[in-house]
């Protein structure tokens, strides 16, 4: 399949076929998104507790932030879900704030405590 049909799918006599949507590509648009204080992406802070893929391409991302009162509250959520919705085939994405269970460094991957010296 040629890159651009495997961006804006192709067409069958069906009618179009959208791409399919995987988690690697969701992660991987999520891993774009950095918090504005600390340059480590949101999946790897750990921020990141599920994502759900429908069907139809639909996408759902609970996540949390490092605290209730984190400056970057207002931003994040919408910066997570204009990334997942540049994935080919994603219809449309919602983005949930959970705070339960709570952030804590040891969700970091260690790759974000590398950056941060963490240890």
């Amino acid at each position: 399949m040629s890159e651009q049909a495997a961006r804006h799918g192709s067409w069958t006599p069906a009618g179009e076929a959208l791409p399919k949507v995987t988690e690697e590509g969701v992660i991987e648009a999520l891993k774009t998104v950095f918090d504005p204080e600390i340059p480590v992406d949101i999946y790897e802070l750990g921020l990141v507790y599920a994502i759900e893929i429908g069907e139809d391409g639909a996408v759902k991302v609970e996540m949390t932030l490092t605290t209730p009162s984190c400056p970057s509250a207002q931003e994040l959520p919408g910066m997570a879900e204009e990334a997942v919705r540049q994935v080919p085939g994603v219809t449309s994405c919602q983005v949930e704030v959970v705070w339960d269970p709570p952030w804590d460094q040891s969700r970091m991957s260690e790759d974000a405590r590398l950056a941060l010296n963490m240890f």
